[in-house]
C-alpha cells in the first residue's frame, strides 16, 4: 500500500522519478546497510570513491588550466566536468564521506547506533584519503601537471594556495554551503530511475558548489596533496609563492571543512528532509518499535 501511495506521489510530478517521500524512504533503508557494511568492503568502496573524486578534480583543473577563459565559463564548466567524481561514487557504487552524511536519517529514527555512524564516517573518510592520494601519486607519476606546458600544474598551486588562505570559520561555512549542495545533488540522483535520470539530477547541484568556490573535504584530499608534492619537488614557475602550501596548511583547511560538511550535509539536509517526511508526514514504511518501548509494553 506504501509502495503504491508513493508511485501516486511521484505521478504528481508529471515523471516515472521517485518521490522525495521515497527517496526518504531509500536513504534511511541506505543508511542502515551503509552503517553495518563490513570493514573491507566499506574501506576499498572508500577508497574507490576517494579516486573518483579525484578524478573529477583532475578533470576540472584542465579547465582550470585555460587563461583564455572567461571567471563565470571556465567555473561553470569546471564544476559541470568535476560531477565526474559524483558520478562515478552514484552510479559506479562507491561510499563517500560527504555522502554518507545522510545516514543520519536512520540515526534519528533509532534504526542505528551513534557508535556505528562514528564507525562508517571513520572508515570512510580515511578511505576517501587512501584512494586521493593514490590518485595523486598516479598523476604526479605520469607528468600530469606538465599539460599545457605546465599550466595544469599552476593552476593546482593558485587553487591549493587560494583554499589554505582563508581562515577556519570561513572554510568551515563554505564547507556547510558545499555539502548542502553535494547532498542535494545525491538527494536528486536517487530520484532517477535511469543512468541518464540520475546524472540530469547530480551535475547542477555539484557544478554550482565548485562554481561557487566552497570545500568539499574530499575534494581538498585530491587538490592539496597534489599542490604539496608539486610544491616539494620544485615544480613551482618563478615568482609563485608556495610557501603556504604546507601539510600544515592542508590541515588548516581539511578540519573545518569536514567539520562544514558534516553540518551541511546531515543538518541541512538530512535533518530537514528527515523532519519534513519521517517526523511530519510519518514515512513510507513504519518503524520497528524501539526495544526499550516494547519492553515497557509488554510489562504493561
Amino acid at each position: 500500500m506504501a509502495e503504491s501511495d508513493g508511485a501516486k506521489k511521484s505521478e504528481v510530478f508529471g515523471s516515472d522519478a521517485y518521490s522525495p517521500a521515497q527517496i526518504q524512504d531509500k536513504v534511511e533503508k541506505l543508511g542502515i546497510t551503509k552503517a553495518r557494511m563490513p570493514f573491507l568492503p566499506e574501506f576499498m568502496l572508500a577508497a574507490v570513491a576517494g579516486g573518483s573524486i579525484g578524478l573529477g578534480g583532475m578533470f576540472f583543473s584542465i579547465v582550470l588550466a585555460d587563461p583564455t577563459l572567461g571567471f563565470a565559463i571556465q567555473r561553470v564548466l569546471g564544476g559541470f566536468l568535476f560531477s565526474l567524481g559524483l558520478a562515478l561514487v552514484m552510479i559506479g557504487g562507491a561510499e563517500l564521506f560527504t555522502g554518507n552524511c545522510l545516514i543520519v536519517m536512520a540515526w534519528w529514527n533509532g534504526q542505528i547506533k551513534t557508535s556505528e555512524v562514528i564507525r562508517n564516517w571513520i572508515i570512510v573518510w580515511l578511505g576517501n584519503l587512501v584512494g586521493a592520494l593514490g590518485l595523486v601519486f598516479l598523476l604526479y607519476m605520469s607528468h600530469f601537471a606538465d599539460l599545457n606546458n605546465g599550466g595544469t600544474g599552476t593552476a593546482l598551486l593558485k587553487l591549493a594556495a587560494s583554499k589554505i588562505a582563508p581562515d577556519e570559520v570561513t572554510i568551515f561555512f563554505k564547507g556547510i554551503m558545499c555539502n548542502l549542495l553535494v547532498c542535494l545533488g545525491v538527494w536528486l540522483a536517487y530520484a532517477g530511475r535511469s543512468v541518464a535520470d540520475k546524472m540530469a539530477g547530480m551535475v547542477l547541484p555539484v557544478a554550482c558548489f565548485v562554481a561557487a568556490g566552497f570545500e568539499h573535504c574530499i575534494a581538498n584530499m585530491f587538490f592539496l596533496p597534489m599542490a604539496w608534492l608539486l610544491a616539494v619537488t620544485g615544480h613551482v614557475p618563478a615568482g609563485f609563492d608556495a610557501s603556504t602550501i604546507t601539510l600544515a596548511g592542508i590541515v588548516h583547511n581539511i578540519i573545518p571543512a569536514t567539520l562544514g560538511n558534516i553540518v551541511g550535509g546531515a543538518g541541512f539536509v538530512g535533518f530537514v528532509y528527515w523532519i519534513i517526511y519521517r517526523k511530519g508526514l510519518g514515512g513510507l514504511t513504519p518503524l520497528p518499535p524501539r526495544p526499550g518501548k516494547a519492553a515497557i509494553v509488554a510489562g504493561e
